[in-house]
């Protein structure tokens, strides 16, 4: 008799009127002690608002059922779906919702609810990967931007593959200190991509010379980060590394002549396949012929591998005497010892690169210098 006489009700009561009782009515039954039947019309009395032709009648029973877990699925799902004022209070504070509906909102709803969404107060993995799966640059910056999103690497690395050219976005993840070092590559290769094809940038240093000046740059950028990786993390990095085609000869010898011996431990681990307790000891301690059959089993060339031997005991030296000037030392001795002897265009290209090394650590040694010099003298 009650939803009889609600419904004869609604049929000419006035929309203002309608939005009174729908919130009333909405409140009565989440806040009221009601006997079963009485909430099984309450219920259908609901049900029958969702499609009242006044958007206030609605806004209005959304306002206030959004907040409770005890609001009915149906009642939840169906205004979610309502225009985006009427959405926007279900599907940011509603806690009816599992992780499948919001998910489902995701991949069928606009942009407007992918961006309600990542704002809710706290956003479940599964409903981040699906965001960082299909959301554009708006839902990206807002789930990025929201404390309660529980965002996986897997999901961080996904919103850099996708939409790593957009500065806002590359600075939002990288000032994650739990970030993965294979994602900070990939987005330095991003910011490297976008100041060489900055017109500015090519006036300045020359389309020639500035895809060298930007490879060099992005090794001594990688190698930073491959030195201050996690132990535990070094094989992804290694592994996105060798499948984006970074482990090159050079490279390798950079981080070689720079100290990053985990690093390049983990590399040679990688490429060769041999046990990782196997390299380091031969690394560290083993012979000549061990460490030349272990980088040749590693995929160097024989004229390369001679170079890599040397660069190995240079470090080894190094490391006992001055940790702290040890791409100097490596990477000057390295240079002296073959400046003058014959070798094979691949490994004369690989001396080049050393030889550059040594002088932009000269470089740098005297910049510090002069710097302490000033301080001492003020």
């Amino acid at each position: 008799m009650i939803i009889e006489a609600f419904l004869r009700w609604a049929e000419t009561a006035k929309a203002e009127n309608r939005a009174r009782a729908a919130n009333a009515l909405g409140r009565a039954y989440l806040q009221s002690e009601m006997p079963k039947e009485e909430r099984v019309a309450a219920e259908m009395a609901m049900t029958y608002l969702l499609d009242d032709p006044s958007p206030r009648v609605r806004l209005s029973l959304a306002e206030a059922v959004a907040y409770s877990p005890r609001t009915p699925r149906n009642v939840i799902l169906t205004l979610a779906e309502d225009q985006p004022e009427i959405a926007g209070q279900i599907i940011l504070f509603s806690p009816v919702f599992t992780d499948g509906d919001l998910v489902d909102l995701v991949l069928h709803g606009s942009d407007v609810t992918r961006v309600l969404i990542a704002s809710r107060g706290q956003v479940p993995r599964v409903v981040c990967a699906a965001l960082a799966e299909i959301g554009e640059e708006t839902e990206i910056l807002c789930l990025l931007e929201n404390d309660g999103a529980l965002l996986s690497q897997a999901s961080l690395k996904r919103i850099a593959e996708r939409l790593g050219d957009c500065a806002d976005i590359r600075g939002l993840l990288l000032s994650r200190d739990v970030l993965a070092s294979d994602v900070r590559h990939l987005l330095m290769r991003r910011v490297s991509e976008a100041l060489s094809e900055s017109n500015l940038i090519q006036t300045v240093i020359g389309t020639g010379r500035l895809q060298q000046v930007a490879r060099e740059a992005s090794d001594s950028a990688a190698v930073a980060i491959a030195g201050s990786t996690q132990h535990e993390q070094l094989p992804d990095l290694v592994e996105h590394l060798r499948q984006s085609g970074w482990l090159t000869p050079a490279f390798l010898m950079h981080a070689l002549c720079s100290g990053k011996v985990d690093f390049f431990t983990c590399a040679i681990t990688n490429l060769s396949g041999c046990d990782e307790r196997r390299v380091r000891s031969i690394i560290s301690r083993g012979r000549v012929y061990a460490i030349r059959a272990l980088y040749e089993s590693a995929g160097l060339s024989r004229d390369i591998s001679i170079v890599f031997i040397e660069a190995t005991l240079i470090w080894r030296e190094a490391s006992r005497k001055n940790g702290e000037a040890m791409l100097e030392n490596v990477s000057s001795r390295l240079a002296r010892k073959f400046r003058l002897a014959e070798q094979s265009t691949a490994a004369t290209q690989l001396l080049d690169m050393v030889e550059k090394l040594a002088n932009t650590e000269r470089r740098q040694t005297a910049r510090n210098f002069a710097a302490l010099a000033t301080l001492a003298a003020a």
